[in-house]
Order: structure tokens, then sequence, then C-alpha cells
């Protein structure tokens, strides 16, 4: 907060935006290169999301979830479970952020445990580097320790692997859920993961009663060239969360979707108290699941999905051209429209990555780096060029701060 607060380096405000384009209060324009911290798909201002949530404005802003419904949540809860095969992920509840979703099928799975007497598994799995969110019981399951080392002693007991090497040395008797960022891992500095692994996690997991967790905050939504990650290796996990780009990136909402087999646990009379007593204030909110209904829509008028393999390609493309010949690149990695740039031979004190994400906003690009790893995510709705400029900014930013 020292260098937040420093006189003469005054935080930049953004004014206005659209498509893919942000104006800040000086009336300066940006490329939005990171989508606004990876929650935007469709661009700023798109009109039928800003009709979708106009038109419901107009009925009401918001009702409450407990003990009620409302017809967009109702509407946006059908789509949800229909991108997925008939019985599989049939249920879908309601929260407000990434964070939350992950809480959600969390204590979902260990109450699961604990109604079918199955108390012994109540330990997880997860991943070094990954990220689940800041509460904390998501925050327990993360692999990065700046964001849960001073708050170790709550959370959840987690076995953390490196890879899947690592399922050989676990105990399943023990395991109650197993959770990962599937495909690429994202405040890890976008590490990808090996083709394959879903697959061979989905069938540990079966083979040993452990639910699959998949966190899709991130790669959610057409980000990796289909509309989940999962989908690429046509896995079906037990709990999927999603968030972030679940709005088109306007609004708060989170959904956490779960099978009948989970679901049914939790049914009983009162007194038996098997309720899953969870409910926030804001759930299902209406113009949440408006803007969601209306990103959705966006999807299959405008053919987004369809029009992403050419975008892909122009981003590999012009990756390669940007970073192939500088020295102080190493690994560049890329998974559909989401990218890492590492940085060689940086003292992470020295803050390099933060320092070239801040010159690139002298060349027209906002984004940020995970420590000295470059990243770029432009919103699904970027042109090619829009792409070839975001690279050459940041390669641009690159030059001043490491020239060659």
């Amino acid at each position: 907060m020292q260098d937040w607060i420093a006189s003469g380096d005054d935080p930049l405000i953004i004014s206005s935006g659209r498509g893919a384009v942000l104006v800040d209060s000086e009336g300066k324009e940006y490329l939005d290169g990171n989508s606004s911290i990876w929650t935007n798909i469709h661009g700023h201002g798109h009109a039928v999301i800003n009709r979708a949530i106009q038109e419901q404005l107009e009925k009401i802003a918001h009702c409450s979830a407990l003990g009620f419904s409302n017809e967009p949540a109702i509407q946006l809860g059908k789509k949800l479970v229909d991108f997925f095969p008939a019985e599989s992920l049939t249920k879908v509840f309601y929260s407000d952020s990434g964070s939350t979703a992950i809480e959600c099928a969390c204590k979902m799975a260990v109450q699961f445990r604990q109604l079918r007497g199955q108390e012994e598994k109540s330990r997880f799995v997860s991943f070094s580097g990954a990220y689940h969110g800041d509460t904390v019981g998501a925050a327990s399951l993360g692999g990065i320790g700046a964001f849960f080392d001073r708050f170790s002693s709550a959370g959840y007991e987690v076995e953390r692997l490196e890879n899947t090497n690592g399922l050989r040395s676990v105990d399943p008797g023990s395991i109650n859920a197993l959770i990962v960022e599937p495909l690429i891992q994202g405040a890890a500095g976008m590490k990808t993961w090996p083709s394959g692994m879903l697959k061979e996690l989905r069938s540990w997991c079966d083979a040993n009663d452990v639910f699959l967790i998949l966190d899709e905050v991130m790669t959610g939504f057409g980000r990796t060239g289909k509309m989940f990650a999962c989908q690429h290796e046509d896995v079906v996990p037990d709990f999927l969360c999603l968030a972030k780009g679940l709005t088109g990136g306007y609004l708060p909402l989170a959904a956490t979707l779960t099978t009948d087999r989970v679901f049914d646990a939790f049914l009983g009379t009162y007194e038996e108290m098997k309720t899953f007593f969870y409910g926030h204030s804001y759930c299902a909110n209406p113009l949440g699941c408006a803007a969601a209904l209306g990103s959705l829509q966006v999807f299959e008028e405008e053919e987004v999905l369809a029009k992403l393999p050419g975008k892909i390609k122009s981003f590999a493309d012009s990756l390669q051209s940007a970073f192939n010949d500088h020295p102080r690149v190493g690994e560049v990695r890329q998974v559909g429209l989401i990218a890492g740039i590492d940085l060689t031979g940086c003292d992470w004190k020295e803050q390099i990555g933060a320092k070239v994400s801040k010159a690139a906003r002298k060349y027209g690009l906002l984004t940020r780096a995970v420590r000295d790893t470059l990243t770029l995510m432009p919103p699904l709705c970027s042109s090619d060029e829009q792409i070839r400029e975001m690279t050459k900014a940041l390669r641009r930013a690159l030059d001043q701060v490491l020239p060659d």
C-alpha cells in the first residue's frame, strides 16, 4: 500500500469503455489486454448485454433467493446445465464470486460425506501453484504462499501435488475431493497442464470415490477456445465452479454446478437438518442473471466460438513475432486467448513484470503481470489487428524496461 499511496503515482482512473478499448479520465485510450482482470468476454458496452440488464432493471433489480426464485435465474440455470450431457451436471447453486463458488463446492462435498457416513474422507487434493480464491476455505486449497501462509492455521486439510505422479502416494480413503484449474493455472503465471491430464484425474477420482472439482472461474466461457476448458477432453466434473466471464464481465455472479447424486444427499425432512445452510444476500441476483443470459445470447447470435480458432491462431503468430527474439524472454505459453510470457534473470523484488506492465500504458495497453510473467488475455471480441497491437505494445514496453 505504500507504493499505491505514494505521491506522484496517482492511480489510473477508467471512465468508459467500448469493445476491447478502455478510456481513462484524461481521455487516453487503451486496449484492454487483461479483459479487465480476466472477466470481460464480449467487450465493454455491448448492446445486447446492456439491453438485457436494462430490461431486467425495469422489472426488478434484486429479490432474495432464500425461499424464492426469479425468472432470469431459472432460465440461466437451464442454459448452464444444457452445456453438459443429460443427467450429468443437473443442479445449479448461485453465489457471487469465484471464491464463493469454490466455497460452495467444498462445503457441499464436506457435508455430503457427513450425510453419507464417510467422515473419514475429509481431506482435499490440490496442486502447487494453484489459486482458488481468497476466502479462507478456498485460499487454503491454493498453492501460492502469499495468499495463505499468514492464515495457514485455518482452512481445509490439503495434500498438494506437483503433478499427477503424486497421486501414487495419496491415500484415497482419506480424500474427499480433488480440485484443479483445467488446462492452465492463472495466478501461477499461466502455467499449462499436459494434454490428457483431466482424463487421468477423472479416472483416478472415479476409481477412488473422490469428487472432481473443476475451477473454471478463469477458463470458462470461451477463453480456451471452447465454452469450458473441460470440454477439450470431454471430462465432466462432480462440481463445476463458474464466475468472472459468467456475466460477460458485467456484474458479480457465480454458479456451482453439481449432480443429482450430490443433491439427493441433502434431501430430508426439516428435523433431519440435512439442509445446505449457505445463502448470500445477492445470490441469484436478477440483474446478474440477466447479464449472463445476454452474454450467452451474444455467443449464439455472433457465433463467437466458431470465430475463435482464427483469433487464437492470430494470437499465437503475434506472440511469436513479438517475443521470439528477446534475450530476456523465456517460455511463452498460450491456451486459447490466454498467454503468459516469462521473463528470465529477474529479481522478483525489483518488480520487473509490474514495471513492464506500467510502461505498456504509454503504448496504449493495459495489462497486469504475475510477478515476472507478463500476461495477455484479450476479450473474445478483439479483432486480429487489436490482438497484434496488444503484443506489439507489450514488446515495446519490454524493450523500454529491459533493452536488448
